[in-house]
């Protein structure tokens, strides 16, 4: 797998995942540190012209360097559950295809300090470089269970003492109702069609988040977003409340 761009590179080498970088021979000063870090971890580094770096990201920006990565390790949604650290909180994406809100939603789940994303191997936007650009390396880090079937995902979930909140913009009950403290997964739909009929069926509750303007939804990546950082903050009350 191919990525690109500096904060990506960087994200990807600290994980041990970089298996050859590719710098642009003009390249700057914003490269130092990627040049730095890939000969701590021992990286090849070829030197090339800045055109092959173009091509090689599909005109992305690239920033000067472009990187060769291993797959993350395979983990199962019954993975994510027995590493999470606490009550497990996942993100189950169904029919997410867009990069760049998959790259958000992966940024997001890092900075919540959420245990991992589930998502459907097909039909699903692909890990690469516009992913791992959009989620500011994030790709690198977090852990991804891709499953053949979302709602099945679901039922595993169920099974291992996970509760399943689904969001949809018209659902009656608002999302800060939810006892975000319990083991939560997070089930999002695609952008437009949302969830589909069977994986909201399979949810134990389906909740909106209430709009007070004009405009009736919010992006994939922000509602997750919302919701993810209301479960933040309910643990940390409740933390609180127990020292």
């Amino acid at each position: 797998m191919l990525i690109y761009g500096i904060n990506p590179v960087l994200e990807a080498l600290r994980a041990g995942r970089v298996s050859a970088l590719r710098v642009s021979a003009r390249a700057d000063d914003r490269v130092a540190g990627v040049l730095r870090l890939a000969e701590e971890k021992g990286v090849p580094v070829r030197r090339v012209a800045a055109g092959d770096l173009d091509r090689a990201a599909r005109e992305g920006a690239h920033q000067g360097v472009v990187a060769d990565v291993r797959d993350a390790e395979s983990v199962s949604v019954e993975d994510l559950v027995i590493g999470a650290r606490g009550a497990p909180l996942i993100v189950v994406l169904d029919g997410i295809e867009d990069p760049h809100n998959l790259g958000a939603i992966l940024r997001t789940v890092d900075a919540a300090g959420a245990d991992g994303v589930v998502r459907q191997s097909r039909h699903a936007a692909p890990l690469g470089g516009a992913t791992a650009k959009a989620s500011a390396g994030a790709v690198a880090h977090v852990r991804i269970a891709d499953v053949v079937n979302i709602a099945r995902a679901l039922e595993t979930l169920k099974e291992a003492g996970v509760w399943t909140v689904g969001l949809a913009g018209d659902a009656r009950q608002p999302y800060e109702t939810i006892d975000f403290t319990l083991p939560t997964a997070v089930v999002v739909g695609a952008e437009g069609a949302g969830m589909r009929r069977l994986v909201r069926e399979r949810c134990d509750w389906v909740v909106s988040i209430p709009m007070q303007g004009r405009v009736q939804s919010l992006n994939v990546s922000v509602a997750t977003g919302i919701v993810l950082f209301e479960a933040v903050r309910q643990r940390r009350a409740a933390s609180s409340a127990s020292d």
